[in-house]
């Protein structure tokens, strides 16, 4: 396969009737597409200075955790609210029906670090908005998003005025 989005698998009426579900874990389960998307990832950061990748749960573990040691970064967890045992600060953001908290221990970035974002996919942009947040609050700097997949049609990047945002792949629509 030649490209990234070759190992995206399409499933139509996914959850429901009337969307185009974009299946990464195909990507997960090719050696060569896991490759070429953690070297991906890598070659977007290639003259970027930073201290940190922050992954949220969970996949951005998956993206995030192998840039993060093959830049030897320190790897930072976003995870849902209850799931990490120090202290921790937190941040709420809308989901479609309802709201979500995300949590980070309060001690994972110091002031005037600079961070870098990993995530599978940026759809609306509320849940990278708010780690965003979860890292300003803590003093630290997000210097660029990294995406492997982006719905540009929903128009995440607007929430994230201000910041670099890659994706490896953009789909136009939703």
């Amino acid at each position: 396969m030649s490209s990234l989005k070759d190992y995206v698998t399409e499933i139509p009426d996914f959850p429901k009737k009337g969307i185009l579900f974009r299946d990464i874990t195909t990507i997960l389960s090719s050696p060569d597409g896991f490759r070429m998307a953690i070297d991906g990832l890598v070659d977007l950061l290639k003259d970027v200075d930073f201290d940190l990748v922050v992954g949220t749960e969970s996949r951005g573990f998956i993206f995030g955790a192998p840039v993060a040691y093959a830049l030897n970064k320190g790897f930072i967890l976003v995870r849902k609210k209850g799931k990490l045992p120090r202290e921790t600060v937190s941040e709420s953001y809308d989901l479609e029906y309802g709201q979500a908290e995300i949590e980070m221990h309060t001690d994972a970035i110091k002031p005037g670090q600079r961070v870098v974002l990993i995530d599978d996919l940026i759809a609306t942009g509320g849940t990278t908005e708010a780690v965003v947040k979860l890292v300003e609050k803590e003093g630290g700097v997000v210097v660029k998003a990294l995406f492997v997949m982006e719905l540009a049609g929903l128009k995440g990047r607007e929430k994230l005025d201000g910041i670099d945002v890659e994706s490896l792949i953009v789909y136009e629509g939703a």
